[in-house]
């Protein structure tokens, strides 16, 4: 039970945060919006970390499997804020919230596999996402154009789904060893290092001026709240079931869109996100 309410805040954080990236990418871009973001994360989980402790349980395997959970966080979490900049949230959202089908398959391969009901409810997840992207693909029929960034859209939040699946096995198998916020303060510095380090290399445009900061701030408070609840559900029993309530981060990312962003979602749409969501519904009991 825990360990759901752990992932059911952490989804309504992430809904807030992924809400926000369409306008902040507008304003400064993917790269410092996520360096932000990371940053700032880092700077309010740094005194946490500092007063709670939990230093003397890191260890070489814990250290490392936290900062591997950071660098595939910043590849995910980068992927999500380019699926957000070029594609609609009603179609990048259940997709990238598809990530719990990883999380069972990581169960499945330390020796809890799914039932026949978790299969199905799997292939409804794959079915709905699959079906909203054909309706919002025929939707972008009128130009090539939009085409295009549908479909770029489609393969940076696969990559996002990835990285957020492999954030969570690695995370969650840390936390098993012991490190409480020492632990997250690690993986959220690899995260920042590691995306730094790529936009250095890659000399990526990083506009300092007019980037909305505050609010930037505000979404790594989200995001560094929504990520601590979902690694320290790895001390939990069944972490896995964090991992996947977390995921309805979608349906709060999509109604807040629909009310605030103006993106209309026809019947059929709505059908398919249902269909997502009932499907982790079904996972989360």
């Amino acid at each position: 039970m825990h360990s759901l309410l752990f992932g059911i805040a952490a989804a309504l954080c992430w809904g807030v945060h992924d809400v926000c990236v369409r306008f902040v990418t507008a304003r400064c871009g993917p790269v410092l919006s996520f360096l932000t973001v990371l940053g700032s994360g880092v700077l309010i989980i740094l005194p946490l970390a500092l007063y709670a402790g939990g230093w003397s349980a890191l260890g070489p395997g814990n250290a490392t499997l936290g900062i591997l959970s950071g660098l595939a966080y910043a590849g995910g979490g980068y992927s999500l804020y380019r699926a957000f900049e070029i594609g609609p949230v009603r179609l990048v959202a259940p997709l990238i919230g598809a990530y719990p089908v990883l999380s069972l398959l990581w169960a499945a391969a330390q020796g809890q596999p799914p039932s026949l009901p978790q299969i199905l409810a799997v292939l409804a997840i794959v079915a709905g996402v699959g079906l909203n992207a054909a309706l919002s693909d025929h939707d972008a029929s009128k130009g090539a154009d939009r085409h295009a960034r549908l479909k770029a859209a489609l393969v940076w939040s696969l990559a996002a789904c990835a990285g957020f699946g492999l954030t969570f096995a690695l995370g969650q198998a840390a936390s098993l060893q012991g490190g409480g916020l020492a632990l997250i303060l690690l993986s959220r510095v690899g995260a920042f290092l590691g995306l730094l380090s790529a936009a250095l290399t890659l000399r990526a445009p990083l506009p300092l001026r007019g980037a909305p900061y505050p609010l930037l701030v505000l979404m790594g408070l989200c995001d560094a709240t929504a990520l601590g609840l979902v690694q320290f559900a790895g001390t939990l029993p069944r972490p896995e079931f964090a991992a996947v309530t977390s995921s309805t981060f979608g349906m709060v990312t999509i109604l807040l869109a629909w009310i605030f962003l103006k993106e209309r979602m026809n019947p059929p749409q709505w059908g398919a996100v249902a269909l997502v969501f009932a499907g982790v519904g079904y996972l989360a009991l």
